[in-house]
């Protein structure tokens, strides 16, 4: 494309040479560069027609980058995020004031000469020589404009930034040809529009329109004689004529500005008198971009999502491409956030955990059978300040959240309990479950077996915690060493293949550890992560991956592609509902009896791990699940003992009575005016007790298939002949102290 040739068969250098001459195209570039005049002779004799033919001839025109807006569900405004803070508006939408003042003090000839002024050149020449130096430079708006193209094109990439900006007469020389090809092919109008949309104008505002609402917050095509010629004298150099930093030095400039509109008969001079006596009349806006600005506490919400875009192939091969995509901006994005549920996640959080705690909380929202999370929050703001962070400790180490994640306890027990009657063992499955007692083994795991070789023992929570147990009342008291037996029975593989199945992975991205204690909660997850698995219980098995976006509507309009929630089977319904009876008892009868909303059916579980360095609920209706975890926010995390959270003194941090209160007023406000389903129960009756077990309270839940008038729903199903066969805050365990205190490896 070098030799492209237009105009009577002239190439672009010839044009050139014609318009200029090859001295004065020398000329050109000195004045362009502001260089003494010997500059000129230097090249002259070494830059030719045939070297200014060689660059390549189409300048690559980069989208110009601009705000994005994200949305919630309802479509109102989450935050606004830019690398560079600008909205692009045709000329039409630019004050008349404003187009002339800006040519008048950069480029008063710009309708009558091409794209290099040969005047202009000639009285820069002249200016600086009586100077003895430079004081003056002659680059035309077209030449400006290609120099910002360049700019914008270099992005947030310090190095082509600088190349982009070097006083070479390198780069003059591919200015001015590209100045050429831009003037030929978009003409004047164009051009001034494009230039007063690129342009920066100091304060973060790219362009005329972000700098007029950042300045006196009103739009371009409001602006007053005054004001736009403040705006056109930031161009030379938006630092020095800063009007909120200098105002004094601002205003000079500002009246050279009308000063020289007068000069070129765009105003009278009286109109420039005039002008010249208002105050600059700031009505400042100041720059709120990012997810520190979000609203609704939605800042790590908000943040999350532009993980998902750095981190999805949907929105670029490599994670380069997707960042600059991101930067490019101009995208109105429209998330799953329910405004209902953020708004009663942060009223929660602030009732029950205040921001300059010891210790931090965090909550996730999830809808079953969408993956749609409505709600993300924590006591600890977006931000910098003291008690802020800008780690998101409702994710994954990968999405920005804690390097571990934090330690679950007691809560991992129904995915154990979910993995063993997927094998086949029946839900009134009875174990001695002692208060103490060393781990069984040797016992199956995915790489072979593991035996208690040192002898580790578990103990429940309290001393009276004594079987024999079966599953629903084991789960209600959530007895440690019952767990322990029934993972022992089953092999480890089983639960931790399951925990993958519904998303239960770890925070840092590691495989499960194969040993028992896992069933006891010894490894970090995310609360994301908990809530999600739990709606996969609600959801009646059907695993379905989590969302935050909705919808990306890209400049001009057109609809992107996002990424979509996947859903799949991941145990059969009969399990789950067997989980969702047992996990109701919990919340009825069992240590969650705090967290139990009293107008809808629920299900949960609590969970506390050793020293009670983190306590958890998690907890779900049938159309709505969510988690949450206090703890200390660092590595370390903080012993919750004889301590105050919120106002309120605990001699000891319970899963119930901390976490629980705020999974239960985080979900009444998320749920108002939702639909009150029901689960789908089965009967948990074992023929061999000694005495009848409890019935389920009907509640809102409606008898399953399974019911069969008291007849066991559960025949015999054989093991395989290999298997050989907690409160929470149990005893030392294998590679922990029982539910969890020791973070693995």
């Amino acid at each position: 494309m070098g030799n492209t040739r237009s105009g009577g068969g002239l190439s672009t250098a010839q044009q050139a040479a014609k318009f200029l001459g090859v001295s004065a195209l020398a000329g050109a570039v000195m004045a362009g560069l502001a260089l003494p005049a010997v500059g000129a002779f230097g090249l002259a004799a070494k830059g030719t027609v045939e070297g200014f033919d060689e660059i390549p001839a189409n300048l690559k025109t980069p989208p110009l980058s601009e705000r994005t807006t994200i949305l919630d569900a309802k479509g109102g405004e989450i935050a606004k995020v830019y690398s560079r803070d600008r909205t692009i508006v045709k000329l039409k939408d630019i004050s008349p004031y404003m187009r002339q003042a800006i040519v008048a003090i950069e480029d008063a000839r710009f309708y009558k000469h091409g794209a290099v002024d040969l005047k202009g050149i000639l009285r820069a020449v002249n200016k600086n020589a009586q100077n003895g130096g430079v004081s003056q430079g002659a680059s035309t708006l077209t030449q400006q404009y290609v120099k910002n193209v360049f700019v914008e094109e270099a992005g947030n990439d310090e190095k082509k930034v600088a190349q982009a900006t070097e006083q070479s007469i390198g780069r003059k020389i591919k200015e001015l040809k590209y100045a050429i090809q831009v003037e030929q092919e978009l003409g004047k109008k164009r051009i001034l529009e494009n230039y007063l949309n690129i342009t920066f104008f100091g304060q973060q505002a790219y362009g005329v329109e972000a700098a007029s609402q950042r300045y006196f917050s009103k739009p371009a095509k409001d602006l007053a004689l005054e004001q736009a010629a403040l705006l056109a004298g930031l161009v030379q150099s938006p630092s020095r004529y800063d009007p909120v930093a200098n105002p004094e030095t601002a205003k000079t400039r500002r009246d050279t500005v009308l000063q020289r509109m007068a000069e070129v008969k765009d105003i009278s001079q009286a109109q420039a008198e005039a002008a010249k006596k208002k105050p600059l009349g700031l009505k400042v806006s100041r720059p709120r971009s990012g997810c520190i600005t979000a609203v609704h506490g939605a800042g790590f919400f908000c943040d999350y999502v532009r993980e998902v875009f750095y981190n999805d192939p949907t929105f670029g091969k490599t994670r380069e491409a997707r960042a600059k995509r991101w930067d490019r901006g101009g995208m109105t994005i429209r998330t799953t956030l329910d405004p209902r549920a953020q708004k009663s996640v942060q009223r929660s959080i602030k009732s029950h955990v205040y921001q300059s705690d010891r210790v931090a909380t965090a909550v996730s929202l999830v809808e079953p059978g969408t993956g749609r999370v409505l709600g993300m929050g924590q006591s600890r703001p977006y931000g910098f300040g003291k008690d802020e962070t800008q780690i998101n400790l409702s994710a994954d180490k990968s999405m920005g959240g804690s390097n571990y994640g934090f330690q679950v306890g007691s809560t991992f027990k129904p995915i154990t309990a979910a993995a063993a009657i997927e094998r086949g063992t029946k839900p009134y499955k009875r174990y001695s479950s002692p208060y103490k007692m060393e781990y069984p083994s040797p016992v199956s795991t995915c790489k072979g077996t593991w035996t208690n070789n040192e002898g580790a023992t578990v103990a429940n929570e309290n001393k009276s915690e004594v079987g024999p147990y079966g599953m629903k009342e084991a789960t209600a008291k959530s007895v440690n060493t019952y767990f322990v037996q029934l993972i022992s029975e089953i092999g480890v593989c089983p639960v931790t293949e399951l925990a993958d199945k519904i998303g239960a992975k770890r925070a840092d991205g590691k495989e499960h550890h194969q040993v028992p204690s896992l069933t006891l909660g010894t490894e970090g997850f995310s609360p994301l992560t908990m809530a999600n698995a739990y709606a996969t219980f609600a959801n009646r098995g059907v695993y379905c991956s989590p969302v935050f976006i909705e919808s990306i509507t890209g400049p001009g309009g057109k609809a992107l592609k996002v990424p979509k929630s996947t859903c799949k089977r991941a145990m059969s319904q009969k399990t789950a509902d067997t989980i969702n009876t047992l996990l109701r008892g919990v919340v009825e009868d069992g240590t969650g009896k705090q967290a139990g909303l009293q107008s809808r059916a629920s299900a949960g579980k609590t969970g506390t791990t050793d020293e009670r360095r983190a306590a958890w609920f998690v907890g779900y209706t049938p159309n709505l699940a969510g988690a949450v975890w206090v703890g200390g926010p660092g590595a370390e995390g903080v012993k919750m003992e004889n301590i105050t959270i919120g106002g309120v003194y605990h001699d000891k941090v319970y899963g119930a009575d901390t976490p629980g209160p705020i999974w239960k007023d985080a979900m009444t406000g998320a749920l108002e005016g939702k639909p009150a389903p029901g689960f789908v129960t089965v009967p948990i009756k074992d023929p061999d007790a000694q005495r009848p077990d409890r019935h389920d309270k009907p509640g809102h839940d409606r008898p399953g298939r399974g019911d069969n008038g008291g007849e066991d729903p559960w025949p015999d199903i054989s093991l395989p002949p290999d298997l050989i066969g907690g409160g929470d805050n149990g005893g030392k365990g294998h590679g922990g102290k029982g539910s969890g205190g020791l973070r693995l490896p």
